[in-house]
């Protein structure tokens, strides 16, 4: 049998940028609307509403302003700001990520756009293909469903797509958590979700073509998927569009089950913990990361850059682990790095990243 692995055509990741929907919104001011919202609930909000301040979230971004969101939306008003709101976002990140990559829209051979918030058909990289200048020969990669684990699986089909055809692969992770706030869930999982989640994109761009500068270098990538855990995270749709599922054992689960999946994605790679020199997650909240600094042995501090982005810019799902991969790259990682996040499924999505031209 031909061994194709020394064939293997390394992929860089070669630019990435991040956006912010415009308005900026306090978790005290988040707090406040959630109480006044949730007054009828018997009690459950008094008896949830500690996870606002400790949350460790200090700031969120909403793609529409707080008043918006008192009045109750059913299904198609909530996707008229989806489409409204995700076009803006996803074309500031996408042009941060040309501008840092050094390219141009007409240099991208596909575009894998990655969303679970919302739906449109022809969808948002079709809608702004034109004006944001690409050519008409691009292909599309819509991917729905992924959630928070969203941007890494993303990036793990943008890779293969890149290695496999030796392309120039643009990836768009866009999320506006903040328009399946459901005012009329008086629920615990509903109102934990109000004091986590946010808005956000960020677009990645990925090349095997050597002559591209390198931000760093694409190893490996996984998942692993748990049996009997369809009801930990994910949504359901009714007339008034998602309704959130969340479960409170997700910083359990991920305490108990993640070391070994790490473990056994490593393996198949002739790799350990040992070879890891740190660590990219999404920061889903404060918990989880407390969880996996225990379950993984990591160090105090090691961390600090998915704490600073959870505080200021909250759970924005997908896009997360990439800004936390930016902020990582802005402050200079060495060595190989493992990037991994949790999502619907129950999943996790990992990859290695390694410095550039070292894979």
């Amino acid at each position: 049998m031909l061994d194709i692995s020394n064939y293997r055509r390394p992929v860089g990741l070669v630019g990435l940028g991040t956006a912010l929907p415009p308005n900026a919104v306090s978790q005290a001011e988040a707090e406040d609307f959630a109480r006044h919202m949730f007054t009828g609930s018997t009690g459950v909000f008094e008896r949830v509403a500690k996870v606002f301040p400790n949350s460790g979230i200090e700031t969120r971004h909403t793609v529409c302003p707080v008043e918006w969101y008192y009045e109750p939306r059913l299904w198609p008003e909530r996707m008229g700001k989806f489409v409204e709101g995700a076009q803006t976002l996803y074309a500031d990140a996408v042009e941060a990520a040309l501008k840092d990559a050094g390219l141009q829209a007409r240099e991208i051979d596909t575009i894998v756009f990655v969303c679970s918030t919302g739906i449109a058909t022809p969808g948002i990289e079709a809608i702004q293909l034109t004006a944001l200048g690409f050519r008409q020969d691009v292909k599309r990669v819509p991917v729905f469903g992924l959630g928070c684990a969203g941007g890494v699986s993303g990036l793990s089909i943008a890779s293969r797509l890149a290695e496999g055809g030796g392309e120039t692969v643009l990836m768009v992770a866009l999320e506006l958590c903040s328009l399946a706030f459901r005012v009329d869930e008086l629920t615990k999982a509903n109102i934990v979700a109000s004091a986590l989640f946010s808005d956000g994109a960020a677009a990645a761009i990925l090349s095997a073509a050597p002559d591209h500068r390198q931000l760093a270098t694409f190893e490996y990538a996984g998942e692993h998927t748990w049996p009997d855990t369809l009801d930990v995270m994910g949504w359901r749709l009714d007339e008034h569009g998602f309704g959130v599922i969340f479960s409170s054992s997700i910083p359990a689960l991920a305490k108990e089950r993640v070391p070994a999946a790490i473990d056994r994605f490593l393996d198949v790679h002739d790799l350990t913990r040992k070879d890891i020199d740190g660590y990219v997650f999404h920061p889903g909240g404060r918990k989880v990361i407390e969880a996996l600094e225990s379950a993984l042995e990591i160090p105090a501090g090691d961390l600090s850059i998915e704490r600073e982005i959870l505080r200021k810019f909250g759970n924005m799902s997908g896009p997360t682990a990439l800004f936390v991969l930016r902020a990582a790259l802005d402050k200079g990682i060495s060595g190989r790095r493992l990037l991994s996040a949790l999502g619907p499924g129950f999943t996790l999505s990992m990859m290695t990243l390694v410095e550039p031209g070292t894979a």
